[in-house]
């Protein structure tokens, strides 16, 4: 353990004098006490003052967790035109004449023909993005194999699909038929419109007694005709006539393409044509160029007019006939 004793004074001090500090003794056993006082010089310079952090730059407020802001405005659907020509009664009489379909009589073997017709090419409209593919063109090679009778026959048909809109376009511009065959008046039409762009398409759009359908006509005869259905103007008004209606279906009828050339120039503006050919009458080779005139068409149709017979030996239309 630690002795514990007085501590002697160093000798040479008195006893009764004061004790010298531990720094004093410190001294003179070292010799600081030689240093002398140190000068304080008075230009010191002024002591430097923190200086702060600078602020950090300001954050975007964030929106809490699982709050996504709120949601983007959807997107503008433009209104489809509505077509608002003159009102006609379709003349019943005049359907039967012409061998055309009469919506209000029983179910013939021939609108059942049209049925199967018109499902394949409402398939094609309604399953497609593309809104051309609600515009079809009814064609033929030639004069006299039935393409204005199938168009209307079409037309009458598609017609009577529940929600369905169709406009029934007499494109041919040559020898129109389709206000006559339908026992209507005719009037401004398709290149009135084209001719004057004053002339707003959905006004010479003639709205007939038979839900659903509508027609528009040929319009005044021009020898221009083929210029007009090759301008800009003929994409803008088949643009305005189906653009925000997903239910309008627009049909064509069209001269023979081997005869005229307005059919080549509407195939540009549709996304369906049906090239109607007659059996036993029309050959390959007009077949091939008539295909060739509407190649601008990308989904071209063969419809078989006129056939005397079927290889299954199916009859539609008997079957409501039958009796046990």
């Amino acid at each position: 353990m630690t002795e514990h004793r007085r501590i002697t004074p160093p000798s040479g001090e008195p006893e009764g004098r004061k004790r010298r500090s531990l720094i004093e003794r410190a001294g003179d056993v070292f010799g600081t006490d030689r240093l002398g006082p140190f000068a304080v010089p008075r230009d010191l310079p002024e002591p430097r003052r923190p200086v702060a952090d600078p602020a950090p730059p300001e954050q975007p407020a964030r929106a809490p967790a699982g709050d996504l802001g709120p949601a983007a405005p959807p997107p503008r659907v433009e209104p489809a035109v509505a077509l608002a020509g003159p009102r006609q009664s379709v003349d019943r009489e005049r359907l039967r004449d012409e061998g055309l379909i009469v919506p209000e009589e029983p179910v013939t073997g021939q609108l059942e023909e049209f049925r199967i017709v018109k499902r394949e090419l409402l398939a094609e409209a309604r399953g497609a993005d593309d809104p051309l593919a609600r515009r079809i063109l009814v064609c033929s090679p030639h004069p006299g194999e039935g393409k204005t009778y199938c168009a209307a026959n079409l037309a009458i048909a598609m017609a009577a699909t529940r929600d369905i809109e169709v406009v029934l376009v007499d494109a041919d511009t040559v020898k129109p038929s389709v206000t006559q065959r339908f026992g209507i008046e005719g009037g401004p039409g398709l290149l009135d419109v084209l001719a004057d762009p004053a002339i707003r398409p959905e006004s010479c759009v003639i709205r007939t007694d038979i839900e659903g359908l509508f027609v528009l006509p040929s319009g005044s005869a021009t020898s221009r005709d083929s210029e007009y259905l090759a301008s800009a103007r003929t994409g803008e008004v088949l643009d305005r006539l189906t653009r925000g209606a997903p239910n309008r279906i627009l049909i064509f009828d069209t001269p023979p393409a081997l005869a005229a050339s307005p059919a080549a120039e509407l195939a540009r503006h549709v996304g369906q044509a049906l090239l109607v050919v007659r059996a036993d009458e029309t050959s390959r080779a007009a077949l091939e160029d008539a295909r060739q005139l509407l190649s601008a068409c990308p989904d071209i149709k063969l419809l078989l007019n006129a056939a005397r017979y079927s290889p299954s030996g199916r009859r539609f239309g008997d079957y409501g006939k039958a009796r046990d």
